[in-house]
């Protein structure tokens, strides 16, 4: 689904050269859900810039889904953003003067869809996080895991083959945000691919794969934990 090979990234003034990101190495398969950890400055959010296809890199291959990224314009990337991925960022970033229904709707007209799917989208997403009968409210009337439920939705509503989450649960409590990685997991399970860039490393306990970057290469790779092993043979039981 996403693999990026020696990828690099280079900010450049007239003065100062900052390396964000040298020769970073990640393959996420289809149908993973993959945590990204790391220390503040570490890459992580240059990471998830680059493969949500919101800023160009340096150097190496960036393939999303069997597409090379390299050298595509803004146009090009707009266009497979849309067609492929989802993001869920932690402020949420609901539109205050419009209700859920409309705010899932926003990206969706941005896509020219008519009217009778969008609503039909809208529907399906909203009843998947658990708020179809709250679709009528309005950001404020919700809770902080409502609020990101709605994210979610919005995220969903798009059908994205790739989800991004940018420290989906930074701005909830304990019990919310345990909610809001419940419904993440069961996203995933029904094939959505997932990467989550997080501090919480009991999130990143439960993801199939911690990746950690430090200083803008990958420095380990966690295969499946203890907890998810677990989580994951109840539920086929």
């Amino acid at each position: 689904m996403l693999r990026m090979t020696q990828l690099s990234k280079v900010y450049r003034t007239h003065m100062i050269e900052t390396h964000a990101l040298r020769g970073l190495d990640i393959h996420v398969r289809e149908g993973e859900f993959v945590a990204v950890t790391g220390p503040s400055g570490s890459g992580k959010t240059t990471f998830l810039n680059i493969a949500g296809l919101l800023e160009d890199f340096t150097g190496g291959e960036y393939m999303l889904d069997g597409v090379d990224a390299r050298g595509l314009n803004d146009n090009q990337r707009s266009k497979l953003r849309n067609e492929k991925i989802g993001f869920i960022f932690q402020g949420f970033n609901l539109i205050p003067d419009l209700n859920l229904f409309d705010n899932v709707d926003v990206p969706l007209r941005y896509r020219g869809l008519a009217s009778a799917e969008r609503k039909r989208r809208i529907e399906q997403a909203l009843s998947q996080v658990g708020l179809s009968s709250r679709m009528k409210h309005f950001p404020a009337e919700l809770s902080g895991g409502q609020q990101q439920r709605v994210a979610i939705a919005r995220a969903l509503a798009g059908s994205p083959r790739l989800l991004l989450a940018d420290e989906p649960t930074g701005n909830l409590d304990s019990q919310m945000a345990r909610g809001v990685m419940e419904l993440l997991e069961e996203i995933n399970a029904q094939g959505t691919t997932i990467v989550m860039v997080t501090h919480d490393p009991e999130l990143a306990a439960r993801s199939q794969r911690n990746i950690h970057i430090m200083d803008g290469v990958v420095t380990d790779i966690s295969a499946v934990s203890a907890l998810h092993a677990v989580t994951h043979a109840a539920a086929q039981a």
